[in-house]
């Protein structure tokens, strides 16, 4: 009787009894991945997951990013069988709406038990061919072949404080993701982009001759507007049964923080090669990439070339403590590819002394911590060049050249479900990552291949994240950092480099003494940078997003300058990140 007279409840989640059986019944499908796109929604989930598993050997190899579809789909399920479905539980709702809107968006690498769910499956398809699963346009699962196509939208509009041009943001374009034979998979994303970004942005764009995010762009219509293209795409496949070969046009990111220190996917993209190998308590990555010289974007010419070659070892010395090893090397060269830093195993540093000591190369360790189910404590160290004797000293020797990162992240805090917090402080020495030359800096196409402020800074970061229901995200983020910049342009007669502009040479000219660096150096800069974002998700990813930011500068050495900023944001976006300018 009671079945009768309520059956609404038990037709609201009849589709997640199906997922909790099937998660039992349906054995580990090995096949060949692609991987989640940049910013993608489910990145907060696995966060989460990781930190509530605390011991789970599968999650907490999350150092290097992008995720692969596969993995991801196959760590939600075994996450779900080794932990009695803790996760998975009906008082959950908004963790149980992220769950299932991983397979709609994986349905690939969903096994056939699992595909059935009705809520994985779209009511009324438009046309019949489109939308028959509520993530996307179109896809084609038969057998040997895989494919999903979907339109990439994303309009905003602007208003700054004191400034009377219309800010905004049109980008247009597709995404393409498949496999073969499940042998071979491939993606692609590619948009035409126009914006007019706020004030501090266009000056940023102006001093770096390159868009944030994308490099390459062309002038647009009135003053500050851009225009650009931006196409990644790959192939993927398995080598062995533990290694996986990507090849493409792509970004990359090492660490578990909101920045890195290593290798970050704030710049442009770059071809790479990259090799994975995971197999017992190892995680190793080696990545090769083609990166461009610095350009100033004058005329039609052909951009320098210089390379760079990476690897990380993440080692699970216990189910809930990480530690890494990282280093990477990047070099140029007029007539060929230095064919020694394709060793995969070898360190980087005995290749570059070899060859006399002429590259930059870098190293750092990172760890990582999970702890009681709630918390997550990481950090990163970077070694550029030091001596222990002038660290000893405390002169402030110009190349004691390294960097650190320390940061927790607290999730389900103060006993409020779904309320993440995480804070973080970055700290980077000036010329770190700069070099002799200005080809082998650490950079790529006129942006930073690390932190997007370079060096010579001193970084607090403060997010918290709330999802108070399914479709709503409310997002908080403060940003407050003191960096020692250059008071006087390049070549002017009192101009001295304070090491904060890694793509200038750490050499004379440019440096003009060797001891009293210290973090704040020079003009002594202070940036504080406040934003709110008020989400909602209309349809599977498509989203109407509230945005604000207030951002001031202040100079404390002279010549004394400051000024404030305050940014209102309306937008809609579809399958794209956003584009935010947190710097």
């Amino acid at each position: 009787m009671q079945f009768k007279e309520n059956p609404q409840p038990l037709k609201r989640w009849l589709p997640y009894l199906f997922l909790l059986l099937s998660f039992l019944f349906t054995e580990t499908i090995f096949s060949q991945t692609t991987y989640l796109p940049q910013g993608d929604k489910a990145n907060i989930l696995l966060e989460r997951l990781e930190i509530k598993a605390g011991t789970d050997s599968a999650l907490n190899f999350s150092k290097i990013k992008p995720f692969s579809r596969e993995k991801t789909i196959n760590t939600i399920r075994g996450y779900a069988n080794r932990h009695s479905f803790s996760l998975f539980q009906k008082k959950n709702e908004i963790d149980w709406y992220n769950v299932e809107s991983l397979f709609k968006n994986n349905l690939e690498f969903v096994p056939d038990s699992l595909s059935v769910v009705p809520s994985l499956r779209s009511k009324k398809p438009i046309l019949k061919s489109f939308y028959k699963t509520p993530a996307n346009l179109y896809e084609v699962h038969v057998k040997d072949f895989d494919l999903v196509i979907n339109p990439v939208i994303q309009y905003t509009v602007s208003k700054e404080k004191d400034n009377d041009q219309h800010l905004f943001l049109n980008t247009r374009g597709l995404t393409v993701r498949g496999r073969i034979a499940n042998k071979v998979g491939f993606a692609a994303y590619i948009t035409d982009n126009q914006e007019r970004d706020p004030a501090y942005v266009q000056q940023w764009i102006n001093d770096r001759k390159a868009t944030p995010g994308a490099g390459l762009y062309k002038d647009f219509k009135a003053a500050g507007g851009v225009d650009y293209f931006d196409a990644r795409g790959y192939f993927t496949f398995n080598a062995a049964k533990y290694i996986d070969i990507t090849f493409g046009y792509d970004k990359n990111f090492i660490g578990n923080g909101y920045r890195s220190l290593f290798l970050s996917d704030f710049g442009n993209n770059n071809l790479f090669l990259r090799l994975n190998t995971r197999i017992w308590k190892f995680n190793y990555q080696n990545l090769f990439m083609e990166l461009h010289n610095a350009d100033d974007r004058i005329g039609d010419k052909l951009i320098g070339k210089k390379y760079a070659a990476m690897h990380h070892l993440d080692i699970a010395l216990t189910k809930w403590l990480n530690v890494g090893l990282f280093e990477g090397v990047v070099f140029g060269r007029k007539d060929r590819f230095d064919f020694g830093y394709l060793n995969p195993v070898i360190f980087y540093r005995s290749i570059e002394l070899q060859n006399g000591s002429y590259d930059n190369s870098v190293v750092g360790l990172d760890a990582k911590a999970n702890i009681a189910h709630r918390f997550q404590v990481y950090g990163q160290l970077l070694l550029d060049e030091f001596k222990l004797s002038e660290i000893k000293a405390g002169n402030g020797w110009w190349a004691n050249k390294f960097g650190m990162q320390l940061g927790v992240k607290y999730i389900d805090a103060f006993s409020i479900k779904n309320l993440d917090v995480q804070l973080e402080h970055n700290r980077v020495r000036p010329f770190t990552y700069s070099h002799r030359d200005s080809v082998a800096n650490y950079t790529h196409y006129n942006q930073p291949l690390a932190h997007p402020l370079m060096a010579n800074f001193s970084e607090i970061i403060g997010v918290a994240r709330y999802q108070p229901a399914p479709k709503w995200l409310v997002q908080g983020k403060m940003i407050y950092y003191t960096q020692g910049r250059d008071s006087a342009a390049v070549g002017s007669a009192n101009y001295s480099s304070f090491g904060s502009n890694i793509f200038l040479p750490h050499v004379t000219p440019y440096r003009t003494k060797d001891y009293g660096f210290e973090i704040g150096s020079g003009w002594k800069t202070n940036v504080l940078y406040a934003s709110l974002l008020v989400s909602y998700e209309v349809r599977e990813n498509l989203f109407l997003e509230l945005f604000g930011v207030y951002r001031r500068q202040q100079t404390k050495t002279a010549p004394v300058i400051s000024g404030n900023t305050t940014v209102v944001s309306l937008g809609v976006r579809w399958n794209m990140h956003r584009r935010e300018f947190d710097f």
